[in-house]
């Protein structure tokens, strides 16, 4: 039995939210999860879109020494089995990724109408699409 509360599992302690944390595990943590709906409607209305073929992303400055993604795949894309499956792709195209890609955004991933989309096409797309955004983010926003 852990002496904290269950509450308190929720947030990470302050040594687990480090640069070594995030650049020594592959975890998808809680606190990675963006979950408000005033955080994710502040990146909508925000942040910077990018996109491709496969991948629709809205980023924004977080702050935090860590990056945190919120998904948003509409009924279009199907039923319940189907959207849970692209939900599940784009966590596991982020976990795989997230030492790579620049920290301390908040993310909102919107996955393309398209059917044949695999992980390695959101790992792709993921990972293009960050990198051009850090590139262009040294220039003043619009």
């Amino acid at each position: 039995s852990s002496s904290l509360s269950p509450c308190m599992s929720l947030f990470p302690d302050s040594s687990s939210r480090g640069t070594d944390a995030v650049e020594t595990s592959f975890r998808f943590r809680p606190y990675q999860h963006l979950r408000r709906a005033t955080d994710i409607r502040r990146v909508f209305d925000e942040g910077r879109k990018r996109s491709d073929s496969h991948l629709l992303i809205f980023a924004m400055e977080n702050g935090f020494p860590y990056t945190r993604i919120a998904l948003s795949v509409s009924r279009r894309h199907g039923g319940a089995v189907q959207r849970n499956r692209k939900k599940r792709l784009l966590r596991e195209a982020f976990r795989q990724l997230q030492q790579q890609l620049p920290v301390g955004l908040d993310l909102v991933l919107i996955p393309r109408h398209r059917s044949d989309s695999s992980l390695a096409d959101y790992s792709t797309s993921l990972s293009r699409l960050l990198s051009a955004r850090s590139e262009r983010s040294k220039s003043p926003p619009r």
